[in-house]
């Protein structure tokens, strides 16, 4: 096969892998102008970005007019998060696939159950088919109660993302209930309710720094929390830092922006930190392996261990290791290697102590191929040796010439 053949070949698998793997639900949903209040709140909500983001998806969409019965309530744009988030299904369910379902019922996990906020089962979606073909959607915190039906299907992309319409709203007192505005969250209290105590109190007993978190939270705000137990130890360390140490020390394990895990996973590199200012950088890398994601310094690895909280616009995590930021503690040297002891001359006499105590450097029974490196160790015979050897090969090749 020729090779502009072979080239074209790939470059057709590399575009057939792109248009397969990669989805843009605002686009699809664009398409349908009776679900176009659906598709505004998840652009506003940012939740088409975390759609996206996932390979396999399923949105259950509801039309204009049940959006407008869910807005007469005047929740808030984070309730209304919490609400759409419980239609997005963290699985593929097309139109066949409802209506073959093993046993006939199904329980879906969800986007709000993902997001840790949903206790208990309570972010769940029970899928059942039922008598006359029809298939009933309730969330599992509803009492058992299927009063949503499946309309039909709207876009389908096999098996990475399935758009489907629903008759209404999925009920859910878990999900609507009003949710505070992050301004009005304290931050502190979440870190120290769980396992970031330390950390919490040493930021409250510097106003600048967190008056810094507090002024950065509505406009997007993600925090990588140390847990108590590796900031306890470090505290010593801290106390030795100056005032504007201290508060850049701080400010340095929060993020201007919000960034959820799924973004985290997908989004490695430098991350600017509240304390980046100028050439003062401040930052970290991001990087992921699988599900693992790990802040680096030039000398610290610290893994996320845990989410506190994950709401648009706010974000905590609990990391297991302190971060050290390279503006305020050098990378530690590596300890040096123990400098050789000088060698002996080579014609210095041993004793017979020496001879008969000194271990060998090789076994025994080494190989006879080992010789020339004893020789070499020993001075000049190896030279003597190779020499003698190069000697006999020229005569060999002189009298190989004459008999020609």
């Amino acid at each position: 096969m020729r090779l502009p053949t072979v080239l074209s070949l790939l470059l057709l698998l590399s575009s057939a892998t792109t248009f397969t793997n990669a989805h843009n639900v605002t686009r699809l949903l664009a398409k349908h102008p009776s679900l176009s209040t659906f598709n505004h709140y998840l652009t506003i909500t940012h939740l088409a970005g975390e759609i996206n983001r996932r390979t396999t998806i399923t949105v259950c969409a509801v039309d204009n007019a049940a959006m407008s019965e869910l807005l007469s309530k005047h929740p808030s744009i984070y309730t209304i998060k919490n609400i759409l988030s419980l239609h997005v299904l963290l699985d593929y369910f097309g139109a066949k696939k409802l209506h073959q379902i093993t046993n006939g019922t199904a329980l879906a996990a969800t986007m709000f159950q993902a997001t840790g906020s949903a206790p208990g089962s309570s972010g769940f979606v029970n899928i059942t088919d039922i008598k006359g073909g029809k298939v009933a959607f309730g969330p599992e915190d509803n009492d058992g109660k299927l009063g949503v039906y499946f309309v039909k299907s709207v876009e389908e992309v096999p098996y990475n993302i399935s758009i489907i319409q629903i008759s209404k709203i999925l009920p859910s007192d878990v999900a609507e209930a009003p949710t505070p505005e992050p301004s009005q969250m304290n931050l502190t209290d979440i870190m120290s309710a769980h396992g970031c105590k330390v950390f919490a109190d040493t930021l409250l007993a510097n106003p600048e720094a967190a008056k810094t978190y507090q002024d950065n939270v509505d406009g997007g705000l993600t925090v990588f929390c140390p847990l108590d137990d590796p900031f306890k130890a470090f505290l010593p360390k801290f106390k030795n830092l100056t005032a504007a140490g201290k508060t850049s020390f701080l400010e340095f394990f929060g993020v201007p922006i919000y960034q959820s895990l799924s973004m985290l996973k997908s989004n490695n590199g430098l991350m600017n930190t509240l304390a980046t200012d100028g050439a003062s950088k401040f930052d970290f890398t991001v990087q992921n392996d699988g599900e693992e994601v790990t802040l680096k310094t030039k000398s610290t690895t610290a893994k996320i261990v845990g989410t506190l909280i994950d709401e648009q616009p706010l974000a905590i995590y609990t990391i297991n290791k302190v971060l050290l930021p390279k503006e305020l503690f050098k990378a530690e040297a590596p300890t040096p290697a123990p400098a050789p002891a000088p060698e002996e001359a080579a014609d210095a006499p041993k004793s017979s102590k020496d001879l008969t105590s000194a271990p060998s450097d090789s076994p025994a029974d080494a190989p006879a191929d080992d010789d020339a490196a004893d020789d070499t160790a020993d001075g000049n015979s190896g030279v003597r040796f190779n020499g003698g050897r190069l000697v006999a090969m020229t005569l060999s090749l002189c009298l190989g010439l004459l008999m020609l």
